[in-house]
């Protein structure tokens, strides 16, 4: 008898010890509220892509792309989907506690100014003399002198006016600005819920397209993360990687996703959400050569230097610093049919 009770304890003490050796919790915050663009997040947990790697990955709802460094950094969560600019600019005063861009999925920054088609600005100089509308403090805003200097305008010649994000479309749709600068993902929502075609009735000069070669947001992870869990954070790559292929093949998984979760969504603009977040920000010829996640090093140097002399910013900051490809799937992985 005693012989027997011991050949069912071992075994199920063996489990329980397996179980608690592969089970490691992860808290990852996103940078807003559950939208299209999380759907690769949500994905890899409900079917099971981060459970296979060995991990209990907890999504929590974030506060902007920025906010995401300054959690990881604070030690409240381990990993988040945030931008690339917020971790260069913490990396150039606290290099030790900045977190790593470890799977880079907007190959292109979400900033763009927006004009309608009927307005007065045709070509990104007739902004001389304008109205420019723009959220005080925003990327789009600090990233501006930027667009100008690639667009051979003097800045001062614009006048910039401060206004609410949410009211960024309703006040150039009134005329009250000729041109706003927008999180593109987003505002381009924003003018299908108002009954427009941002397509037909809109211009978009995208940063990107305009010459401000800088990336933006994906997942990042703490140092504490990869000092002491090196694997898990493979694990965390490969599920994400996982969930965004299929996204990007069919981007009504995605919004679907969304949608078991947050019921009050509308799923057909998730989905054109995805759709446009793929052909703007996730896809680009330079992920054809790199696969999704990658980044190209030489990029990523010059955009260090954008983004310190956008911020005003001093010091020095290796790529390595701020991105590692270590943990990425082989390319073949990562890329698109």
């Amino acid at each position: 008898m005693r012989k027997l009770i011991r050949s069912l304890v071992i075994p199920v003490l063996m489990f329980a010890s397996q179980a608690q050796a592969t089970d490691l919790p992860i808290k990852l915050t996103l940078d807003w509220k559950i939208q299209g663009i999380h759907s690769w997040f949500y994905m890899a947990r409900d079917k099971g892509y981060f459970a296979e790697e060995g991990l209990d990955v907890q999504i929590d709802q974030g506060e902007g792309s920025a906010v995401t460094v300054t959690r990881i950094m604070s030690g409240a969560y381990d990993a988040g989907f945030g931008d690339m600019n917020a971790i260069i600019q913490n990396a150039l005063s606290k290099p030790d506690e900045a977190p790593v861009m470890v799977y880079q999925i907007y190959n292109q920054p979400p900033f763009s100014v927006l004009v309608k088609k009927d307005g007065p600005v045709s070509d990104l100089q007739q902004l001389a003399g304008l109205k420019v509308g723009s959220p005080a403090g925003s990327a789009a805003g600090r990233l501006f002198p930027a667009l100008t200097s690639k667009a051979g305008i003097d800045p001062a010649s614009v006048e910039i006016v401060n206004v609410a994000p949410n009211l960024q479309e309703q006040m150039l749709i009134r005329g009250n600005v000729d041109a706003s600068l927008v999180f593109n993902v987003t505002s381009y929502l924003n003018l299908v819920g108002l009954g427009l075609d941002p397509d037909e009735d809109f211009t978009w000069y995208n940063y990107g397209d305009c010459g401000v070669d800088i990336y933006s947001n994906g997942l990042m992870v703490s140092r504490k993360l990869i000092n002491e869990h090196p694997e898990a954070v493979r694990g965390l790559v490969k599920a994400v990687n996982r969930a965004m292929v299929e996204i990007v093949g069919d981007p009504a998984l995605g919004a679907a996703t969304v949608k078991a979760i947050e019921p009050l969504v509308d799923e057909a603009l998730e989905k054109r959400r995805i759709e446009f977040a793929i052909k703007n920000l996730i896809v680009s010829e330079e992920t054809g050569k790199v696969g999704l996640g990658g980044m190209d090093i030489p990029r990523l140097a010059r955009s260090i230097e954008t983004i310190k002399a956008a911020y005003e910013l001093q010091g020095e900051v290796a790529p390595e610093r701020v991105f590692s490809a270590e943990y990425l799937p082989p390319v073949a992985e990562r890329t698109l049919n």
